[in-house]
């Protein structure tokens, strides 16, 4: 049982884990490509190459992970005047839309890998077939169709209420100081 609660719990969160990899791998070559140009006044290009393709990987990796979350931006303004049901509906329907969108671009980016794997296109200083690393589109757009039909599924099916986090830690920032104005918290309890 225990390890089919870990599977679950990396499975939900296997984007987070990969962006929290690639931030760190962005973060610590660049943090070297500075200390190279300003203490040994020298340059690595493979370096800010290698930095950039993390950065890449790590904004599509992020926009998954923000698709499990159901935290990307959208209009719902207009929802405050239906019942939640209702608008989870259409929200469900906007979806639908944008699964078919991302069909396509799986499709689209398939082909050029193809294409890239047949004529190939090399990276200019690491030597790398870029077909490898044109694959975060296929990867990251079928991630985030996956979680955009789970989202669906536990807001429709199970009945879970999805909410945007940021609005979940504005609560908790609410609250916190809805107990300190009352005096509910002790000078431990504070985050």
């Amino acid at each position: 049982m225990q390890a089919k609660r870990f599977a679950k719990k990396f499975l939900d969160n296997f984007e987070s884990y990969i962006c929290q990899i690639l931030l760190s791998i962005f973060i610590t070559l660049l943090f070297i490509q500075i200390l190279c140009r300003e203490i040994f006044n020298y340059s690595l290009s493979w370096e800010e190459e290698l930095a950039r393709f993390a950065f890449i990987w790590f904004v599509f990796f992020g926009a998954s992970y923000a698709a499990r979350l159901s935290a990307h931006n959208r209009v719902t303004f207009q929802f405050r005047w239906f019942s939640k049901t209702t608008a989870n509906y259409i929200e469900a329907f906007a979806d639908a839309i944008w699964v078919l969108f991302n069909l396509v671009i799986i499709y689209k980016s398939s082909m050029l890998i193809i294409s890239m794997f047949e004529y190939q296109y090399i990276s200019p200083t690491l030597g790398w077939s870029m077909a490898y690393v044109y694959m975060i589109f296929p990867l990251a757009f079928t991630a985030m169709t996956i979680r955009i039909i789970q989202v669906n599924y536990l807001k429709l099916v199970k009945h879970v209420d999805i909410r945007d986090p940021d609005r979940i830690e504005a609560e908790v920032d609410l609250a916190i100081a809805d107990d300190s104005e009352s005096g509910d918290l002790n000078e431990g309890d504070r985050p």
